[in-house]
């Protein structure tokens, strides 16, 4: 007779002690799903051992119950350890007393968890008592993981985190490392962004391989009708069972009705990562714009200067023409003294970007002027620069720059106030637009320039004219706005030059 895996016991330990806490089937017995099956078993019979589970699903499909059952089979099942501990991580405080919740009323119900689990609730604890086991929920918002040492973490909703890093989730990740063969499961949705720390989780578990790892994906195809039951089923395995059908077919159908609702059905529904407020440009059509630029020679060369606050990102884009081809160019300046801090601020890897070079510092704890005005002095001598179209915000103290680095009159001559108004940003838009859409940008996939179009968001004038929104847009966007300036000059009939300079004042009042 074959003896049981440590997977089928954990199956077997949920399916025989843990209730539904709530729902439609509350107080029958738990019967897990085929697809959460699957994984138990990957995870706990991985031959290499695993240390990381990931677990991407839509809504509704049973997340939260499943991790309840998890942390019960550790805490007082076979995976219980003598003295251990197991931690749930979650965004919000709320969040966080769900799982303890849940897990709490699966004790309640089973008089054999009754017997060998105390119930903290005070301090959202739960102790099994047979090994001395200690759970407890943390929220990213209250009680870090510091201090703690879990041999199990489970991360929820780790897709709800913006950009590649976290404290909370560093520290719980960090707390695990004097266990041996400590195990970390995330399961949640999608994040919206690549740069997401979730997405770089999903996609490092693809790229690398690594048979430590399991990662289990459910999402609908890219671009796939809102209304096609079969991507409904591929991004909700527990459809029809404990996912409602009814539920998902109503929001479909408001998503077709009201187009302002499709990205969050994308995102929550078909579990794709698309972000909750609609982009510019979509991420598929930029990346497919990611080839390399070609060198200007000695076509004419336009500049797009959009000056930061002294701590922020100063963007410089320079962009040509060859044939029907656009290329661009970015660089962009952060200063060196707070590059750390302001990377987790942001949720973006300055200092990593700062290394590879994708990233130009200046010294200090504030962006030097000079350096740029340097720099862009260095390029207008190798290029035809024809012009520079700039936002008049701080310029003053940038034009003092660039005398102090000895700029001549005809290269005080090149500058061209842009305005940020409907008036002026429009047609640049559009002219972007439809370089990307047509696939007539290169733009070499630089990833200050990508993070930029990827937080930039359209607000439209009752006319229907559009500009970039700074307030709206979900995270740094200057390089974006420095690059609409750039295509926003390359042409007569765009560009804000002294014919245009009393319309660029009265933008200003109304911008």
């Amino acid at each position: 007779m074959s003896s049981v895996t440590r997977g089928q016991a954990v199956i077997r330990f949920i399916e025989l002690h843990c209730r539904a806490p709530e729902g439609e089937h509350v107080g029958k017995p738990i019967r897990l799903e085929p697809f959460q099956k699957r994984f138990l078993t990957e995870v706990y019979d991985n031959r290499s051992g695993t240390r990381r589970g990931y677990l991407s699903i839509a809504r509704k499909n049973g997340k939260s119950a499943l991790i309840a059952g998890i942390l019960l089979a550790h805490l007082a099942g076979p995976e219980a350890k003598q003295n251990s501990q197991i931690v749930s991580g979650a965004r919000s405080r709320d969040q966080a007393a769900l799982v303890y919740s849940l897990a709490a009323k699966m004790v309640q119900m089973s008089p054999q968890l009754s017997a060998v689990v105390r119930i903290v609730p005070s301090s959202k604890r739960l102790v099994g008592l047979a090994r001395n086991v200690e759970y407890r929920a943390l929220a990213a918002d209250g009680t870090t993981a510091h201090g703690l040492s879990p041999v199990l973490a489970i991360l929820d909703e780790v897709g709800q985190i913006r950009g590649p890093q976290d404290d909370f989730v560093d520290a719980i990740t960090t707390s695990q490392g004097a266990h041996g063969a400590p195990l970390l499961l995330a399961i949640s949705t999608q994040a919206p962004n690549d740069n997401d720390l979730f997405s770089i989780w999903l996609d490092d578990a693809e790229a690398s391989h690594d048979q430590r790892i399991v990662s289990h994906l459910y999402a609908a195809d890219k671009e796939c009708d809102l209304g096609d039951k079969a991507q409904w089923k591929k991004a909700n395995p527990a459809l029809g069972k404990f996912r409602s059908l009814q539920d998902v077919k109503e929001q479909a159908a408001q998503a077709a009705r009201m187009p302002s609702s499709e990205s969050t059905f994308r995102n929550l529904i078909l579990n794709q990562r698309v972000e909750s407020k609609s982009p510019f440009i979509s991420r598929d059509a930029w990346k497919a714009c990611g080839g390399l630029p070609a060198g200007p020679g000695l076509e004419p060369v336009y500049l797009g200067l959009d000056l930061s606050a002294s701590a922020d990102l100063t963007a410089l884009v320079a962009v040509w023409r060859s044939g029907d081809q656009w290329h661009a160019v970015p660089y962009c300046w952060t200063p060196e003294g707070t590059i750390a801090d302001r990377a987790k601020r942001d949720r973006a890897p300055y200092d990593v970007w700062a290394k590879d070079g994708h990233l130009l510092t200046t010294p200090g704890a504030t962006v030097d002027y000079e350096f740029v005005a340097r720099f862009m002095l260095d390029l207008i001598s190798d290029w035809n620069v024809a012009g520079v179209a700039f936002d008049r915000w701080r310029i003053d103290s940038f034009k003092k720059a660039l005398e102090l680095q000895g700029a001549s009159a005809d290269v005080m001559e090149l500058l061209q106030p842009f305005g940020q108004g409907f008036q002026s940003m429009a047609p640049a838009i559009d002219k972007l637009e439809a370089a990307i859409l047509n696939g007539r940008l290169n733009h070499g996939n630089h990833p200050v320039l990508t993070m930029c179009a990827s937080n930039s968001v359209i607000v439209r004038d009752p006319a229907g004219n559009r500009k970039l929104d700074k307030m709206r847009s979900t995270g740094r966007i200057d390089a974006m706005v420095a690059l609409c300036m750039a295509i926003g000059a390359s042409s007569g009939a765009d560009a804000p030059g002294i014919g245009n300079y009393l319309s660029f004042i009265s933008e200003q009042a109304t911008a």
